[in-house]
C-alpha cells in the first residue's frame, strides 16, 4: 500500500532540487539517498523517482532525484503528491506509535461526541500535534493525557481535552 509521504511545492536553484513539505512521520528514514518515491502527474503515467540526495532548509525537505540535474526537468511536478510504501523495512512501530496514514482521516470524540477529522498532522518538536476539523479547527497535543484511546481499525479517536483546549 502507497502512502502520502509528501508534497513537492516548489523548486530550489536550477539544479533540479525541489522543496517539499511532508506529509509523513519518519522523514529521515523515508527521505534518505536511494529510497523510491512516487509521483502521478495528472495525465501522465507514474513516475518512480530515486532520491539522490536530502537536506533539510527552512523547515522544508529538499531532494534531489537520479538522472534529474535541471529545473526545467523538474518543475512540471510542483503541487504534486510523493508516495511510498508504507511498509518499511527500517521502521518498527513501538506502543503508541502510528504511521500518519493510520491517524489522518479518523474521527476524534470527545466522550461520544463527533469533534472533527484528523486532517493534518505536524511535529513541533515536543509532540506531535493534530489539526482535527469539525465546526471549528482544533490543534490537538499528541499526549497521553490529551489522546486517550486510538482505534486505527474503527478509525475512531478518544480526546479528554485540556482546560482551555477546545475554547
Amino acid at each position: 500500500m502507497k502512502v502520502e509521504v509528501g508534497t513537492i511545492v516548489n523548486t530550489h536553484g536550477i539544479k533540479g532540487e525541489v522543496k517539499v513539505k511532508s506529509n509523513s512521520d519518519f522523514t529521515d528514514v523515508r527521505f534518505q539517498p536511494g529510497e523510491i518515491l512516487e509521483v502521478e502527474p495528472k495525465g501522465k503515467l507514474p513516475l518512480e523517482l530515486t532520491i539522490a540526495s536530502y537536506r533539510m532548509h527552512k523547515g522544508f525537505h529538499m531532494l534531489t532525484f537520479e538522472g534529474i540535474n535541471n529545473i526545467n526537468d523538474i518543475e512540471y511536478l510542483k503541487g504534486e503528491t510523493l508516495l511510498q510504501e508504507q511498509e518499511h523495512s527500517d521502521i518498527e512501530l513501538a506502543e503508541h506509535e502510528y504511521y500518519y496514514s493510520d491517524i489522518i482521516g479518523c474521527t476524534a470524540f470527545v466522550e461520544d461526541e463527533p469533534l472533527g477529522r484528523v486532517t493534518e498532522i505536524f511535529e513541533t518538536g515536543a509532540n506531535d500535534v493534530w489539526v482535527v476539523k469539525g465546526e471549528k479547527e482544533y490543534l490537538i497535543p499528541y499526549i497521553e493525557d490529551v489522546v486517550t484511546d486510538i482505534d486505527v481499525a474503527g478509525r475512531r479517536i478518544q480526546i479528554t481535552p485540556m482546560e482551555g483546549l477546545l475554547d
